[in-house]
């Protein structure tokens, strides 16, 4: 005991282990050694698998000693040994050839404890890891269910994970394949580049992550996690602490289902809220779609195909009919014409911020997946 707290000073950082604790390890640690000597057969070690090197090992794992502490105590506890061999030898006048072949014995039994040890401290830290992983899970699926806006829950859930538990806070979701990759690839280690806390966790198809911005911009986090798309993504507006990120979770998902399955790219619930309205209603969104535009869509395809180009440029020029022109490389009265058969077919004034919003709607319809255009 002295020369673990002389030659091995970490130990005293270590409290969580009682010195009657280390002391009875240390006594059953060495004479396992001298049991394990007294044993062998003809100069042959076998230490097997053994008990006692195992139990010290999982124990010290579960209190947080680090394995490289053990590893010396055991060393050191060798030389003791050792130098007590060593000091009997004299005593009794050991041939040097027997004094040898002792020595060699000894580190053989030192080794196979050591190596003992190791493995149950790792299989002990594999399991406590594997403890965590679930805890960390449950605590991230209770966010996700609202749980957050219990604040001493928040408070708790904050500290586990090491996130702030108020702030702004964005929820990022991706698709994942049948092979198990997700459709963002890095992502943690380029937050963690530029100082931006984060969790992600994997679920039946997505990934998920709760991406904590503090002080640093939206937009910074955003162009960060773009180029790393591999498929679908997206993320909800910023939200209010962890209290919100269940919320968040919905809009996310919600701003995914705006791209279709297959696309590539990260889209922001707050670029995409005409679609996100029609995704949340998808029979109404069909609805609109036909009432709207049912009559041109019956056209054939090249027809419709040149009516909704220029309804869609028109309302993206602001309804002037000059720069539709311009864009579409036609002449204004083309475009007035083409206009003209839009509201005859219709049967409504194409003017009015009605319309304008009915029309610019079933045109976004028309892009969103489950909904038809033919």
């Amino acid at each position: 005991m002295a020369a673990i707290f002389t030659d091995n000073p970490e130990w005293t950082d270590y409290s969580p282990v009682p010195y009657e604790e280390l002391w009875d390890g240390c006594q059953r640690y060495l004479g396992r050694v001298l049991r394990i000597l007294s044993e062998a057969s003809g100069g042959a070690v076998d230490t097997g698998s053994d008990d006692v090197a195992t139990a010290i090992g999982r124990r010290r794992a579960e209190q947080g000693v680090p394995l490289e502490v053990m590893l010396r105590t055991f060393r050191l506890g060798g030389r003791i040994v050792w130098e007590s061999l060593v000091e009997q030898a004299r005593a009794e006048r050991v041939e040097p050839d027997v004094l040898l072949g002792a020595a060699t014995s000894m580190w053989t039994v030192i080794d196979g404890l050591s190596s003992e040890l190791s493995t149950a401290y790792r299989n002990a830290e594999l399991e406590r890891w594997r403890r965590d992983d679930q805890r960390r899970h449950a605590l991230v699926e209770d966010l996700l269910a609202g749980r957050g806006r219990d604040t001493a829950f928040a408070q708790r859930t904050a500290q586990e994970l090491d996130l702030p538990p108020g702030g702004p806070y964005l929820v990022v979701v991706a698709d994942v394949g049948p092979d198990g990759g997700a459709a963002l690839h890095g992502q943690q280690h380029v937050l963690a580049s530029l100082h931006v806390r984060s969790v992600w966790q994997v679920r039946a198809d997505t990934l998920v992550g709760l991406v904590a911005l503090e002080r640093h911009p939206e937009a910074l986090v955003l162009d960060a996690m773009r180029p790393l798309a591999r498929g679908r993504v997206a993320c909800s507006p910023v939200v209010r602490g962890l209290a919100e990120v269940g919320f968040a979770h919905q809009l996310a998902m919600t701003a995914m289902g705006t791209s279709p399955r297959g696309s590539t790219g990260l889209v922001s619930l707050a670029d995409r809220y005409p679609q996100a309205l029609l995704v949340q209603s998808p029979d109404l969104a069909q609805r609109l779609l036909e009432s709207c535009l049912g009559p041109v869509l019956a056209l054939p395809l090249r027809e419709r195909e040149v009516l909704l180009e220029t309804l869609a440029a028109w309302l993206d020029e602001n309804c002037s009919t000059a720069h539709t022109g311009t864009r579409l490389h036609c002449h204004r009265n083309t475009v007035l014409n083409r206009l003209q058969r839009i509201s005859t077919l219709i049967d409504r004034p194409l003017h009015g911020r009605d319309s304008y919003v009915a029309l610019s709607l079933a045109l976004t319809a028309m892009e969103l997946p489950g909904t038809s255009g033919t």
